[in-house]
């Protein structure tokens, strides 16, 4: 599967609605889109101008939409979907957010990315909805078409 553009995966991020169950940390279970949602809110106050990290957050989960029965690939699957359209650095922050060998410039970014993802498991927190991301997943679009050109 190849994105065709932001308006591809903001339809694939709105699937992950009431997709495969994520245990929360308080009891219960959060969905996808509602884990996703609070990992990138999360990394969006504790690093608000690092647009590329939050969007990491933002669809780290959606190799688990694609192929929930497969627990050790979803993190390349989402990585290898995103490279082309969101860039390097965030197709590596997806790959690398459980865990596994990253390099050092990266390790900050994945250490915050990592406990952003532990957190953003509770049941019932408005964490806002996806349409407010739409904006920064065109600037994280539009940044890496431009750096993609200049190569």
């Amino acid at each position: 599967m190849e994105l065709r553009g932001v308006e591809e995966l903001m339809d694939l991020l709105h699937a992950c609605r009431g997709a495969r169950d994520t245990p929360g940390r308080c009891g219960g279970r959060v969905d996808l889109h509602d884990h996703a949602l609070q990992t990138a809110a999360l990394l969006r106050r504790s690093r608000p101008a690092d647009k590329e990290l939050q969007v990491a957050g933002l669809v780290h989960a959606l190799g688990q939409l694609l192929r929930p029965a497969d627990p050790t690939g979803h993190t390349d699957l989402a990585a290898d979907l995103v490279r082309p359209l969101l860039g390097e650095r965030v197709s590596g922050l997806v790959r690398h957010h459980s865990g596994g060998y990253a390099h050092d410039a990266e390790t900050d970014d994945l250490l915050s990315l990592r406990h952003a993802h532990e957190a953003g498991r509770v049941v019932g927190i408005d964490a806002g909805v996806l349409e407010d991301w739409r904006t920064v997943l065109e600037l994280v679009a539009a940044q890496h078409s431009r750096l993609g050109a200049v190569d």
